[in-house]
């Protein structure tokens, strides 16, 4: 378990050191690591999946994002949250599927909603690049969503 958890008067964890956990420099920089190495993942993936091999863009998709999934689930584990849960592998491993499907729809849902209402036609050297900018958008607020979540849900820090 992690050293930087507090003990509240009644014994439990107090809601102070959760805070404190996720405020974690350490952990935070762990975390985008392991998100670079997963969107390096899927890129490689779908980048020989769909051109080279053939497969439709979003069977490609699908296998590149639970590639991606499960190296960053493993990265975590042995790493960023290192013995922070007393679940058996496959449940976090189910834990963090759950909720980095939840962070795909959520970056997803973002980036149409920008694409479609927001789109102010941002062009770079005559390329209209509005859907990678909403993209990342999406991203960024999915990779929050996914830090707290899969630091209570999947590792249960500070609980």
């Amino acid at each position: 378990m992690s050293d930087d958890r507090t003990t509240a008067p009644d014994g439990g964890e107090s809601s102070t050191g959760t805070v404190d956990a996720l405020l974690s420099g350490t952990r935070i920089g762990q975390f985008l690591s392991v998100g670079v190495a997963g969107a390096t993942l899927e890129t490689v993936v779908l980048s020989l999946l769909d051109p080279v091999l053939g497969l439709p863009f979003l069977v490609a998709k699908a296998v590149g994002a639970e590639a991606s999934i499960t190296l960053m689930f493993l990265l975590n584990d042995n790493w960023t949250f290192d013995g922070e849960s007393d679940a058996s592998v496959v449940r976090r491993w189910l834990r963090s599927n759950s909720v980095r499907i939840v962070g795909v729809g959520i970056a997803a849902g973002i980036g149409q909603a920008l694409v479609t209402f927001v789109d102010p036609g941002v062009v770079v050297a005559g390329f209209d690049v509005w859907a990678p900018v909403a993209n990342l958008a999406g991203i960024g607020v999915a990779m929050v969503v996914n830090y707290v979540a899969e630091s209570l849900f999947t590792w249960r820090i500070g609980v």
